[in-house]
């Protein structure tokens, strides 16, 4: 019942809730869009720059405010929410700075952080405090995805997997962030669909993983291949060729059906026995809206969803950057991290 849960959001009254977005970006401005789609009226965007944050409320007559999170946050009262949607190196101070000041709902845009070991520090500073934080992997949220998931249980359960990450790394623009979230671009980037599906089919708990080739600012390789068995025992496989083509891609078979998401925001079924791959209809909540921002926004504003519909916790997000630190092979913790 989440897929009917899910796709029915749009039927709850948001109107009452106040949300601060810190940030001023395109995830922003996507948020607002999400924002007003649920008929939220009250909401604050923060930002550095005036004129970016009154261009981001400019459309949805939201309330700007300039200076920074760390001046504008103690000047502010409430906030049913708060959205961190800052550039990935401001991610965690922001959200540590909202806890600070006394906010207890917090969503944080993903990857929230760039080191498995950061989300054991920050869960273990939260630890006895009545603080609700979740990371925005909001493709876990796809009304899509909900509908495969139940699909799958009800047909036996995934038996196998496949998953394609293949970037597009020739069309960065190498100015948008620090260097480290390009050196830790499985993490930054690939990691949304490597979470999705692992969410599906579970945690690895065997994995024999390769790496190939040298991009100057990706030193661990351009060429990702590898497979293992998971913590329900599902065998799966993965391949990502940055300096090919391609593109983001799920297959999972149970005992009846094949099943695609390619790209990610729709569904294919292949039958068995069959060849063709048919396309699936599936119902948004929020057609207009990117999916899954309005569905995580609510259910962040609505907690009793989440028995249903769980959102990415610290440990959760912990869990994903770990793998994919063994997938690309990289560090756990910064080179001047203390050790």
């Amino acid at each position: 019942m989440s897929y009917q849960k899910l796709i029915h959001i749009n039927e709850l009254d948001f109107s009452d809730k106040e949300v601060i977005i810190i940030g001023a970006g395109w995830m922003a401005d996507q948020y607002c869009l999400a924002l007003q789609a649920m008929g939220i009226h009250t909401a604050i965007v923060i930002s550095r720059k005036e004129e970016s944050a009154k261009q981001c409320c400019a459309k949805y007559g939201y309330q700007p405010y300039h200076g920074g999170y760390q001046d504008v946050l103690p000047k502010l009262t409430h906030a049913d929410l708060v959205i961190i949607a800052t550039p990935v190196h401001e991610l965690r101070p922001a959200a540590e700075c909202a806890a600070t000041f006394g906010y207890k709902n917090i969503l944080v845009e993903k990857p929230a952080a760039l080191y498995s070991e950061d989300f054991l520090v920050w869960e273990n500073e939260l630890k006895g405090k009545d603080i609700r934080v979740r990371i925005a992997y909001n493709r876990l949220t796809y009304p899509n995805y909900i509908k495969l998931k139940e699909i799958v249980q009800s047909e036996g359960g995934v038996t196998s997997c496949r998953y394609t990450f293949t970037e597009l790394v020739h069309k960065f623009n190498f100015h948008n962030n620090h260097l480290d979230v390009y050196e830790r671009l499985g993490i930054s980037n690939s990691l949304h669909v490597i979470s999705m599906a692992h969410d599906l089919i579970g945690m690895p708990k065997e994995l024999n993983a390769y790496q190939f080739g040298h991009l100057d600012w990706h030193p661990a390789g351009d060429r990702f291949v590898g497979a293992g068995i998971t913590e329900f025992d599902i065998p799966f496989s993965y391949h990502g060729d940055w300096g090919s083509a391609g593109r983001w891609s799920i297959e999972v078979m149970t005992q009846d059906n094949a099943y695609r998401l390619m790209p990610l925001e729709q569904i294919y079924r292949c039958k068995k026995g069959m060849f063709d791959w048919e396309r699936m209809d599936f119902s948004t909540p929020y057609p207009d809206v990117k999916q899954g921002i309005a569905e995580e926004i609510a259910i962040m504003l609505t907690p009793e969803i989440e028995n249903d519909i769980p959102l990415v916790t610290l440990n959760k997000a912990a869990s994903f950057t770990r793998f994919a630190e063994k997938i690309f092979k990289y560090p756990d913790k910064p080179h001047n991290a203390a050790q």
